[in-house]
């Protein structure tokens, strides 16, 4: 996929400073002037347009609607028939609409069930049934021979008895709480409920406190009866259905077996036994009516508030006296990934590649994970390939993608990653993901280089529903959301919204975390249902009923992400801004002083409690708990190396900024090799923020700004190697990483400062 790279000669004068934010209705009849294009210059700027506005009006509600029947229609997880014959078909449809494709594939390992059982031994028995029966009004939740069953793939084979014990979400300081109260996990198998943190995390600290085997189940607290009608009367799941999913560590993604290369065929590949993915204890996810009577054979102390969910009964921690008996046992076979991989070739700088995907496999049906998306990104090729057949050239080259594998762990965009990884880093601009997608508000997150494009984006997008720009909605909803008065000022007077980190959860994660690829992902939520998530029950019938019905916000999503992908593809400078970076990380700095000195003052206040008796005289006689342990007092951190590299990095993005403000309006002429250099260092401005050693015991995830937790999973953790350590009392590294970040952030503030020397190079030249 290696092209020249030929950049025309520019005449006319760039316009790309920030502008305020201004609510109006996108295609009102007297609109203000919009504002200019960032990255364009002015004669380019105005056929941008043109052509953007032919692109939006093309997405069309009723092939987002065929595509999510069709793709619907059958199971299509890993290894499936109907998994092959999608991506066939989206093969074939990215060819009729003009684009160059192929499907490119992978052999990775992908564990189905062989053998499930949970019953409860004592005090009375009872046998789950670890099924989810089909609706008579669903009309293919019937396709029972062709699902996957529940469960967790992943999970170590495991033949164990013990004594339940409830952990409410399994987090960390989850176990803290149970050591107060005396309470010990080992020898037994713990009872966990979805949320609190990612379910691969949930086993792995369980594990780590001596439990036998974890057993995952959804309360209705959380996406159940609690929260409105379930299904099929309502949105939200109902007392069989049962969340699927993968719960390998976060040591690495993709393929358990080949970390950090590609698992082409005939890839050298890890023993099973290995693995540092795989769980150390057996895991099995149920429903609430299987998790009842287990939860109602439990005694001891009644568990925290907090901690209680809605069923109708009285939770307890246990010990026992309920006796369960745990088998999980699965078929440890290799599968065949089927990546659909397209492509629409650059014009001028071809060898710069636009990177746009999302993944195609499920657990079982997916309408709404991950087709919702996926239909949109479909969408978005149709179209621009019909843009293609009327005249419009892209400058740079755009690839779309549609993978495979990503429910397991990330495998098909994990795989095609590391086998073309000299490539990526060398001609990859950004990648654009989205996976699901339901009504409501535009959610952005991703690279802050890429925050002010994101935003100028936004304020070019209808809300089908409201009328007003996607940009006003998600602003006036932050408003309405904010907590103080601090923060809704700077709402109201900030000209962007901040974007959120992106931590893990779908297949931005390799591009960002592994190789320095600036990498975002858009989708909309907030109003419709999402209460079937890894379900037999995530189907058609359930999407077109209680989700984006009308398939409106799913046009939306064509239209955004679609609209994002021209401009990165036609700018004629990329419209990175490191502003909204360096203010970013400014910001993550003064979180991380806080979080230290927080540490330290609950440090220093827990051992002087301790000295003066505080928790043995409030402990309940009958009733008792535990004080915690005593801890040393933290030693001096120093972060002024980190405020001084951000400092640096803040004073260069503010120099690149004056100088795109700066251009004289009479325009300037720029040589092919001078855009040509000025480009590929704004692009690869995001790899500077790796390390080569990557974290500490995570070496995969090189990325030293954003990270997924090792204890969190999906959520982020900014400034990882520092954050982490804090939050785990390892002083020494934390200072170590303070040293590491501030040596990438100065290496960022050169690159910053270069880039702005050649603008400013160009305008002395005019």
């Amino acid at each position: 996929m290696k092209h020249l790279l030929a950049v025309s000669i520019c005449l006319v004068s760039l316009s790309l400073g920030a502008v305020p934010p201004q609510q109006h209705q996108v295609g009102e009849k007297n609109p203000p002037p919009l504002p200019p294009l960032q990255g364009f210059l002015a004669g380019s700027a105005q056929t941008e347009r043109q052509w953007e506005e032919k692109f939006r009006a093309i997405p069309n509600t009723d092939n987002l609607r065929e595509y999510m029947k069709l793709m619907s229609a059958r199971p299509h997880h890993v290894g499936s028939p109907y998994d092959k014959q999608n991506a066939e078909w989206m093969l074939s449809k990215f060819k009729e609409w003009g684009w160059d494709a192929h499907i490119e594939n992978f052999d990775v390992l992908f564990p189905t069930p062989k053998e499930r059982r949970l019953e409860l031994l004592e005090p009375t028995r009872f046998v789950a049934k670890l099924e989810e029966p089909p609706i008579d009004i669903d009309p293919t939740s019937n396709q029972q021979a062709e699902q996957l069953p529940p469960y967790n793939a992943y999970s170590i084979d495991g033949d164990v008895s013990g004594p339940l014990v409830y952990v409410n979400y399994g987090t960390r300081d989850d176990y803290e709480q149970l050591a107060r109260l005396d309470v010990s996990v080992k020898g037994a198998i713990v009872i966990v409920r979805y949320g609190g943190s990612w379910r691969g995390i949930k086993p792995k600290v369980a594990a780590e406190h001596g439990a036998l085997g974890c057993i995952i189940y959804s309360d209705p607290a959380d996406d159940g009866y609690a929260n409105g009608e379930v299904y099929p009367r309502g949105a939200w799941r109902n007392k069989d259905a049962v969340q699927r999913g993968s719960v390998t560590d976060t040591y690495f993604a993709g393929d358990p077996l080949t970390p950090g290369w590609g698992s082409v065929p005939g890839a050298r590949r890890l023993e099973i036994k290995d693995s540092p993915l795989i769980t150390k204890i057996p895991v099995l996810p149920i429903s609430y009516s299987d998790a009842q009577p287990l939860l109602a054979s439990i005694q001891g102390q009644v568990v925290p508030e907090k901690w209680r969910g809605a069923l109708p009964l009285t939770y307890h921690l246990g010990p026992g006296p309920g006796k369960v008996h745990l088998v999980v046992k699965s078929n440890w076979d290799t599968k065949r990934l089927y990546d659909v991989i397209a492509k629409l070739p650059g014009a001028e700088a071809a060898g710069q590649w636009v990177m746009r995907g999302n993944h195609h496999d499920a657990w079982v049906n997916g309408a709404s994970d991950p087709l919702s998306g996926m239909v949109a990104v479909l969408e978005e090729a149709r179209a621009l390939g019909e843009l293609h057949k009327q005249g419009w050239r892209p400058k740079r080259t755009i690839i779309y993608a549609a993978w495979d594998g990503e429910e397991p762990g990330l495998l098909g965009s994990t795989e095609f990653l590391e086998t073309h990884m000299e490539e990526l880093q060398q001609h990859a601009v950004a990648y654009i993901n989205s996976d699901n997608n339901s009504r409501g508000f535009l959610r952005v997150s991703g690279s802050h280089s890429l925050e002010r494009f994101l935003n100028g984006v936004a304020h070019d997008i209808e809300d089908p529903e409201k009328h007003i720009s996607v940009w006003d909605r998600a602003h006036l909803l932050r408003i309405a959301d904010a907590t103080g008065a601090e923060v809704r000022d700077e709402l109201r007077k900030r000209a962007d919204w901040r974007i959120r980190a992106l931590g893990d959860g779908s297949d931005y994660a390799s591009f960002l975390d592994h190789a320095g690829i600036a990498a975002v992902d858009i989708r909309f939520s907030g109003e419709g249902g999402e209460g079937q998530y890894h379900s037999i029950y995530d189907d058609f019938y359930w999407y077109t009923h209680f989700s984006d019905t009308q398939f409106i916000y799913g046009r939306a999503l064509a239209q955004t992400a679609g609209t994002a992908i021209m401009r990165l593809a036609d700018a004629d400078l990329l419209p990175f801004d490191f502003v909204g970076q360096a203010d970013t990380i400014k910001t993550y700095v003064k979180e991380l002083e806080r979080l230290f000195k927080s540490q330290q003052d609950e440090i220093r206040e827990r051992n002087l409690e301790l000295q003066e008796g505080v928790f043995s005289a409030i402990s309940d006689p009958q009733k008792p708990t535990q004080p915690p342990a005593r801890m040393e007092t933290p030693p001096v951190i120093s972060f002024a190396p980190l405020q001084n590299s951000s400092d640096a990095l803040q004073k260069a993005a503010q120099r690149y900024d004056a100088a795109l403000k700066n251009f004289p309006a009479g325009g300037f002429k720029a040589n092919a090799a001078t855009l040509t250099t000025l480009n590929e260092r704004l692009y690869k401005s995001e790899r500077l923020f790796l390390s080569e050693k990557g974290l500490p015991g995570r070496p995969w995830f090189k990325h030293q700004i954003y990270a997924p937790g090792a204890y969190t999973g999906y959520a982020v953790k900014t400034i990882p190697a520092v954050r982490e350590a804090i939050e785990q009392y390892k002083w020494t590294e934390a200072q170590e990483g303070v040293t590491t970040v501030s040596d990438i952030l100065q290496k960022e503030a050169a690159s910053v400062n270069e880039a702005a020397a050649q603008l400013e190079q160009l305008i002395s030249a005019h």
